[in-house]
């Protein structure tokens, strides 16, 4: 990846959106650590100058801040190879149910895109803390996504543009189920077993990367 990949996503995400001035933040995996988007900087004013290249130690050289959420897509990173891409956001949706600290459960097949029976909901700390990294991580153990309690909705995947997409699908999902509890009435979830055979098809067809 390259960062005017991330510029592209960024802008992306506030012509959706999704994102609005400064708020949320985006990486992707580099060669000595991971590419970030700054602290403070409205995403239509980003450039490849100022986003930050952070080495794993917390460690980087710009004029620039890093995000004050680095240390989770550093900790991220580090525990999962599998992951070369991460955003985070707070999507009008997906933070409304995230500021009712629940988790979103089975309703609708397409749940499984998040890696398992449920979207999860990480416990709140302070931005830009270990505490909160330390929550995010546990939320997303065999997961690719998860809301942050009173804060957003983050995502993880082996490239930006898989990223942007499920990005997408956990807002709109997100949204179909405010509607649910608005009714007033409690949805029909999916068995756990039904769930195994979603997740496993939607893996087997290769959820995002057309």
């Amino acid at each position: 990846m390259k960062t005017n990949e991330l510029i592209k996503a960024s802008k992306y995400l506030n012509d959706k959106n999704i994102n609005r001035g400064s708020s949320g933040n985006l990486s992707f995996r580099s060669k000595n650590g991971f590419i970030i988007t700054p602290s403070s900087l409205p995403n239509d004013k980003l450039t490849e100058k100022n986003c930050v290249q952070m080495n794993l130690d917390g460690t980087y050289q710009n004029k620039f801040k890093p995000s004050t959420e680095w240390k989770i897509h550093r900790d991220i990173y580090v525990k999962r190879k599998d992951i070369y891409a991460i955003i985070h956001t707070h999507p009008i949706s997906s933070t409304a149910i995230a500021c009712m600290n629940i988790n979103i459960p089975a309703f609708h097949y397409m749940i499984a895109v998040a890696g398992g029976d449920n979207i999860r909901c990480a416990k709140y700390a302070t931005f830009g803390t270990e505490q909160l990294s330390k929550n995010v991580l546990k939320a997303l153990e065999n997961r690719n996504t998860c809301l942050m309690a009173n804060h957003g909705l983050i995502v993880i995947e082996k490239d930006l543009k898989i990223a942007l997409k499920l990005t997408e699908e956990v807002e709109n999902l997100s949204m179909q189920f405010l509607q649910i509890l608005k009714s007033g009435k409690k949805p029909v979830l999916l068995s756990k077993n039904e769930m195994k055979k979603n997740i496993k098809k939607i893996k087997n067809y290769n959820y995002g990367k057309i």
